[in-house]
C-alpha cells in the first residue's frame, strides 16, 4: 500500500486482467510462504513474521494497481506486488476457478500517465485493441468492491 492508495477501498480484480510490464526478480520461498498463508497455513518469510502471517487471516496485503479507462475497456497495470501476484497465480490451479480474484487498491490514471511507466508500447497495445474488439472485451474487468 502506498501513500496514494492507502485511503482507497479494496477492489477485487481478476488476475488475468492485470498487466505486469516489468519482469520481476522473484524469491520463490517468499511466494510459497504467501501461498501457504492464503491456504490457511500461515508461514513466515523473509519479509513477514509468523505472527504477521497468522494475523493476516489468510489474506495478503492489497496490490497497488493503476487503471486506465479507455472507450474500448478498462486496463489494469501493476508495477509492484510481484510476489503477491505470483502467489495468486499459484493458487489458481488449487482453487479450480477460471480466474483468481486479487485484492487491489486501484488508482485511476490516464493513458498519458501510464505511458511514463511503459513508454510508447502502451500505444501499440491500445492500437491492437482498437483493431480487434474481442481483445477489448477480454480486457474489460468484472471487478468488484470488497
Amino acid at each position: 500500500m502506498s501513500l496514494q492508495t492507502r485511503n482507497l477501498p479494496i477492489t477485487l480484480v481478476p488476475l488475468s486482467q492485470i498487466h505486469r510490464p516489468i519482469q520481476p526478480e522473484l524469491d520463490q520461498q517468499k511466494i510459497e510462504s504467501m501461498v501457504q498463508t492464503m491456504s490457511g497455513r500461515p508461514t513466515a518469510s523473509s519479509t513477514c513474521s509468523l505472527q504477521q502471517a497468522i494475523d493476516s487471516n489468510g489474506q495478503l496485503p492489497a496490490v497497488d494497481v493503476l487503471k486506465v479507462k479507455e472507450p474500448s475497456g478498462e486496463y489494469y497495470f501493476a508495477f509492484g506486488g510481484c510476489h503477491r501476484l505470483q502467489a495468486y497465480d499459484k493458487l489458481k490451479p488449487k482453487s479450480g476457478d477460471a480466474d483468481v480474484m486479487v485484492r487491489c487498491k486501484v488508482l485511476n490514471v490516464t493513458r498519458k500517465q501510464i505511458k511514463m511507466y511503459v513508454g510508447n508500447s502502451i500505444d501499440t497495445m491500445f492500437q491492437q485493441v482498437d483493431r480487434n474488439p474481442q481483445l477489448a472485451r477480454a480486457a474489460s474487468s468484472d471487478s468488484t468492491l470488497v
